[in-house]
């Protein structure tokens, strides 16, 4: 199989560069661009610390191949601070403690972005929808809720 030429707009930023075509997305934001809030962690798409997203959708890197996102734009934690709802997440997230390693932080805000990007309004059955996919070791997901929920009431 031969390279292929991917270009694609990271963080903002036009990036083109070569793929095998087995390359993961996952592996080429971390090792070839620096990219270091998606993680890896389970490597088949179940906890939800590689989330990005991909065209405004949540998409889990350690399963899309590099080549699928030719063409796409593709938004890490480090890029979405220019996003409605990225930075307010963030600061309540911290005002709660919600996260204790914080390992799973970038794919449980990014998850939440996506909802609130979509849905201002979202009730407390759907922000618990909206994050499923993304698995914490550490807490009760109830300070993760309750942060993203006072986020969309503007405490």
């Amino acid at each position: 199989m031969k390279p292929h030429l991917i270009q694609f707009t990271l963080n903002g930023e036009k990036v083109s560069l070569t793929v095998e075509p087995s390359d993961v997305l996952l592996d080429v934001l971390r090792g070839r661009l620096g990219i270091k809030s998606p993680k890896v962690g389970c490597d088949r798409g179940d906890c939800g610390t590689c989330t990005v997203l991909m065209d405004g959708k949540t998409v889990r890197s350690c399963l899309a191949l590099a080549v699928e996102a030719h063409g796409a734009d593709i938004v890490t934690l480090e890029g979405a601070n220019s996003r409605k709802w990225t930075q307010k997440l963030q600061k309540k997230f911290h005002e709660k403690n919600a996260f204790q390693c914080g390992f799973c932080a970038p794919g449980v805000i990014l998850s939440a972005t996506e909802l609130l990007e979509k849905d201002p309004n979202p009730t407390a059955h759907e922000i618990k929808e909206a994050i499923a996919g993304n698995l914490c070791r550490c807490t009760g997901y109830e300070p993760i809720v309750e942060a993203i929920e006072e986020t969309v009431k503007g405490k």
